[in-house]
This record gives structure tokens, sequence and C-alpha cells, in this order.
């Protein structure tokens, strides 16, 4: 079973690949779900659905044509499922210290969350074993980054900090509640917190996995492409595999027309420089068409143009996430970086953790337990990949 997850630049086509793709798998005899996270949600009318005997989409994945299925997540209730008891403990603390209850219902709820729940779907959905591929429209790539980091950095936080936490509440609850007047949160609570962090743990895992990519989609535009190459170095960076590009709206390079003509030399030098960046990832061109990609029929062509008889699902063998590895002499730590700058990079060491940043990107990387009895000798950015070097530290060791 694949999952793809398709991600670009808001307005170059990302929704319009995923249901192509989706569509193209269907017929090809398998069972596809083309599911859309992103909060403006354009998959509906992309499919043409809710109109000419297509059924509207809604929060439970329906069939729109033999084989291929859709869903718009309803990121706003799934939220409500997570969060309710930790946002009703939090309406109470701000309630006991005199917040106005609207204001109190706004403070409550965290910016981007629903979106980052909306993934949780996508995880009950490969978990039901129904589908050879599940298809994924994400949020623009801004957006899509954060939602992918996020699983992580909490299940960091939730494991090093919750336990110390739940401890402390559980002794100082009878005290704090009489001396201070502010509720503190009850087991239930703590329990939400941590079921959601273990959610976000599996999410990650999924999304992390050996079935599992990113699609980067783009149009060749010098401002779209080098967007493209950022999130490239983002997503490896928190260990996402890439596993090819699609180049949207591509003019054909031969046009009478004066004005296209200079559109298609310009395109030609943008695809040269994808074709030269990307490398190996494969690079599907999908050529700019005379009729507007809606409804499955367009949709269904898109793709068959875009990838040209080659498998829509393939998966390159592509270096993606950590591995550690012994030279002789000290422990290497390799992290694959593509695209990324030597004199955008930086590195520390953060107690057990090792702090790796790429321009404005940054990831924390809880070390496994034998490097963090480990100092650090020295770091190198070779062939697209940052090496850290370890050797063992006897003071450490002895901890």
């Amino acid at each position: 079973m694949r999952v793809v997850l398709f991600t670009g630049k808001g307005g170059v086509g990302k929704t319009t690949t995923a249901a192509g793709t989706a569509a193209l798998a269907a017929a090809r005899g398998l069972k596809a779900l083309v599911v859309s996270t992103d909060a403006a949600h354009s998959l509906q009318d992309t499919l043409g659905a809710g109109r000419d005997g297509v059924p509207a989409l809604g929060p439970e994945p329906v069939e729109v044509a033999g084989g291929l299925f859709a869903q718009q997540v309803d990121a706003r209730g799934r939220f409500e499922r997570s969060w309710e008891e930790v946002q009703t403990y939090l309406l109470e603390v701000l309630d006991s210290v005199g917040v106005d209850p609207v204001e109190a219902e706004e403070l409550t709820v965290l910016p981007g969350a629903e979106e980052v729940l909306a993934l949780l779907e996508v995880r009950d959905q490969v978990r039901s074993d129904r589908w050879d591929l599940v298809a994924v429209d994400c949020a623009p790539t801004a957006e899509t980054l954060r939602l992918l980091a996020l699983p992580e950095a909490l299940t960091r936080y939730a494991e090093r900090v919750f336990p110390v936490e739940r401890r402390l509440v559980r002794t100082l609850r009878p005290m704090l509640d009489r001396v201070v007047g502010v509720p503190l949160p009850r087991d239930r609570v703590l329990d939400a917190v941590q079921r959601l962090v273990a959610d976000l743990r599996d999410v990650r895992a999924l999304l992390t996995g050996s079935d599992a990519s990113v699609r980067l989609v783009l149009t060749p535009e010098a401002v779209v492409v080098a967007e493209a190459r950022r999130t490239l170095t983002s997503l490896a960076l928190h260990g996402y595999r890439v596993d090819a590009v699609v180049a949207n709206r591509v003019f054909p390079a031969s046009v009478d027309d004066g004005w296209l003509a200079g559109w298609a030399k310009a395109q030609a030098e943008r695809l040269r420089e994808v074709e030269d960046s990307f490398a190996p990832l494969p690079v599907h061109r999908s050529p700019y068409r005379a009729v507007e990609p809606v409804g499955l029929e367009e949709l269904l062509g898109v793709a068959e143009l875009t990838y040209a008889g080659s498998d829509p699902l393939a998966l390159p063998e592509v270096a993606a996430g950590i591995s550690v590895s012994h030279d002789g002499e000290c422990w290497v730590l390799q992290l694959p970086l593509p695209l990324a700058r030597r004199t955008d990079l930086d590195l520390m060491r953060a107690g057990e953790d090792l702090v790796v940043c790429a321009g404005t990107d940054r990831r924390v990387i809880a070390l496994p337990s034998f490097l963090r009895r480990c100092s650090v000798v020295g770091a190198a950015f070779e062939d697209d990949r940052l090496l850290v070097r370890f050797v063992p530290d006897q003071e450490r060791g002895a901890r």
C-alpha cells in the first residue's frame, strides 16, 4: 500500500496532480483514495463532484468512479474530538481568573491545530487497509512543513517533560487547589494530551515509513522552483522522503505565437534547472492543455500525459532519514540534506540532543543512547549529506 503526499506552492496545481494520480491508479485497477487535508478545500471542485451524477464529498470517503474514492477531512470536527478534554480544562482555568467566556474560547484554539489533527484521519484511513493508494492533497508548502515537523517535536516534549509534570501535579494538587484557587489538570486531561502525542507519533511513523513519500508539485517559474528547492532540503532535514517532482503547465516547445514562444523558452530554461537540481529524482512534465483540468475525464487525461506510461506509484531508491555507522575510528551520523548550502548549515550539541539548522529551518534530533555518551569531534557536508563524527566520552560514559 502506498501513501503519497502532494505539496507545493499555492496555485501550482497540487490538487489536480493528487486527484489525477489517484484517478490513474484507479483506472489501472487499484483501489485509490484521494484525501484533502487543506483547510481551503478545492478537491470537490476539481473532481466535479456534487453534479452530473458525481456524489458530493464529505468527511467520509465516497466513491466518485470505479475504484476511486475521495474525502475532504473535517478538520474542525477532528480537532474537537481530540482536543475537547484539554480545551475544557483550559476554559476552567481562564474562567477561574475572570476571562470573558468568548475570549476564553478563542484563546483555547491552537492556531494550525486543525490541520495537524487532519493527519490523524490519514493515519486512520491507512490503518483501515481498504486502499492500494492514499493520495493526500496537502496544504501549501509552508503549512505542510510545519505540520510534518510537529509530531516529532511534540513527542520529544512529552517524553521528557510530561512524566515529570504528571508527578508534580499529583503531588501538589491538594495544596495548590486550596491555596491558588486555580484548578490543576486532572488525570483525564493529562491522559488526553498523552493520547494526542501518541497519535501524532503514529502519524510521523506512517509518513516516514517505507511505503510513504512526498511528491513536489511546481510550475517552471523561478520563484516557484526556488521554493521547491528549499522544500526538498527541509523535508529531508525532518526525515521525509521525496520520490518525484511534477512540473505543471508546461507550454509546448514549438508554438507560432511570439508571446507564447517567449514563455516556452523561459520555461525550458527553468526545466533544465529543475532536471539538474533534483537529479536523480524523476521529473514528470504535465503539459498545458487547451481545457481546464476539471472532472474525472480531464484529470485522467492530465495524469496519463504526466506519467507517460510510467508507474505513478513508483518509489525510487532515495536516501531518507538518519543513519549511523562506524568508520573504524568513530561513529558517523549521516543526514541527507539535498540542495542545502554549506553556508546555511549550523550545528550544535544541546545535552542529549543534536540541533541541526538549515537556513531558517531547525530540527532537534534525539540521539540514540550510545551517541549520548559520545562527544562531537567534527562535522562535514559532503555529497549533499551532513556527516557528524562522535567519539566515546569517558566523562559522559561514567554518568
